[in-house]
């Protein structure tokens, strides 16, 4: 094989892996984001758009990471350390994905635990208001 046809051959395992992975993380990030807006449409909308972005983000780096010379001589070898880059940078996007979606699953958590906390302290007639600053007026200035 010829260096374009290996330089072929890894766009296109780095896009189907890219794609694949993309995909993967829709069904798992579908669960998370189901939990924080409760809201089918809602879910569907922002998974779409964190797919998007996961696909824009790791196909652009993909791109940069191709024209790389990794140096190695031989073609073939070439070949298999870009595509090892392809696979770190791939479980990286990954990863940080899947991060971001548990981030923001355990905010949702936090504030609806927040609410309850404030719902039964409010029934139990305890004030759950921040107490109001008063401000003491400050002499003029003297010269």
């Amino acid at each position: 094989m010829n260096d374009t046809a290996l330089y072929l051959t890894l766009l296109a395992v780095s896009i189907g892996l890219t794609f694949l992975v993309g995909r993967l993380l829709v069904n798992a990030g579908e669960p998370f984001l189901q939990d924080v807006f409760q809201d089918r449409a809602v879910t569907r909308s922002v998974n779409l758009l964190l797919s998007v972005l996961f696909h824009l983000i790791t196909l652009g780096v993909l791109a940069i990471v191709s024209v790389v010379n990794l140096g190695t001589g031989d073609p073939v070898q070439t070949f298999v350390a870009r595509l090892g880059v392809v696979l770190l940078i791939l479980g990286v996007a990954y990863g940080i994905s899947m991060l971001v979606l548990i981030r923001v699953r355990e905010r949702r958590r936090a504030a609806q635990v927040s609410e309850q906390v404030q719902e039964r302290l409010a029934d139990r007639g305890v004030n759950t208001q921040p107490p109001q600053m008063t401000t003491r007026p400050t002499a003029p200035n003297q010269q």
